[in-house]
């Protein structure tokens, strides 16, 4: 089950709104055939991981054999066939899951497919693991709103900003490059009017290769003019024109958005964290000092650091909310 969690993290950011799903094939203890959801609307893990061991010449060990899954398999028809039904038709002996899909159109009914077709089922091996891994697919749905993710880089003096709110090069050039690189894993990215107004950002990716997320715009007093490069019509773009946060994510959750990465400016990551709708933090602390500036956020209500890593000079920061510490 490990391998087939960190298969299925090979699908991180090509898969939304559908999960991260890895799947193993094994007879005798031996790995036959190995698979992970690769892209939406493209085939699933486990017809990819039966793919494998049939193309290794193992298609006649299939009915001996166990399938190791990251994820409940399908049961209903999407983009593809159900996986519930590719799997008794294979004639499996076993499956082991590790987590029960949240989606109602699935919820326990893979499961029921299977044992209906005597394989034997085992649920829940490394059931904590599998959550964390699709801890944006089970946020959607059991807390019906986008995974939230806070994320700024702040100086040594707790800036993020010049006092004119004029952007500052605070982080240094690989944690601008990790910053692209979770852009092309989130389905929206979220500024406010200040930060559009000020930094006048593209909002894509450009340091990494991926795809571009979602632009949401908070401008709750219209104060946005219609040539910022938010506006310029090369990806998806949002604009919101209340500061009720509720609201935005709930409109994001009937769109499908399944994460946002909140990028700024201060009064808007600090709303965030006043309401507690977060899950988790990110934050580059730089050694640099400029003296004065506009504050960063004020972490509260028992927000504690989790993790730290050294990023050349600078310092990443993981934090998360009480009910979401790994």
């Amino acid at each position: 089950m490990r391998r087939a969690l960190e298969l299925a993290t090979l699908g991180h950011g090509q898969v939304s709104p559908n999960p991260m799903v890895g799947c193993v094939v094994v007879h005798q203890n031996c790995i036959i055939g190995e698979g992970w959801h690769q892209k939406y609307g493209q085939p699933h893990a486990e017809v990819n991981a039966i793919n494998d061991a049939i193309a290794a010449g193992f298609a006649h060990l299939l009915p001996q054999s166990t399938v190791y899954v990251t994820l409940e398999p399908c049961s209903h028809f999407g983009k593809t066939p159900p996986c519930a039904d590719m799997l008794v038709q294979k004639q499996v002996r076993k499956v082991v899951i590790c987590n029960l899909d949240p989606n109602p159109l699935v919820a326990g009914r893979g499961i029921k497919k299977l044992q209906q077709a005597d394989i034997e089922v085992v649920e829940g091996v490394l059931n904590q693991d599998g959550k964390q891994l699709n801890a944006r697919f089970f946020a959607f749905f059991e807390k019906k709103r986008p995974y939230v993710i806070l994320k700024w880089a702040q100086t040594a003096d707790g800036f993020i900003a010049a006092p004119d709110g004029t952007p500052l090069v605070i982080s240094n050039a690989l944690s601008r490059t990790l910053s692209h690189k979770w852009r092309s894993e989130e389905d929206a990215i979220m500024v406010g009017t200040n930060t559009a107004q000020n930094d006048n950002p593209k909002l894509n990716v450009r340091l990494w290769t991926g795809r571009n997320p979602v632009r949401v715009v908070v401008d709750a007093h219209q104060r946005l003019p219609n040539d910022l490069h938010l506006f310029d019509g090369t990806q998806p773009t949002r604009t919101y024109h209340t500061a009720d946060l509720c609201h935005i994510l709930n409109d994001l959750y009937e769109q499908k958005i399944q994460s946002v990465l909140v990028e700024g400016g201060a009064k808007l990551l600090q709303s965030f964290i006043n309401e507690g709708i977060f899950d988790e933090i990110r934050v580059f602390k730089s050694l640099q000092r400029v003296g004065n500036g506009i504050a960063a956020p004020i972490l509260k209500n028992g927000v504690l650091l989790t993790t730290q890593q050294n990023l050349m000079d600078d310092a990443l920061c993981y934090y998360f909310s009480p009910s979401e510490k790994p």
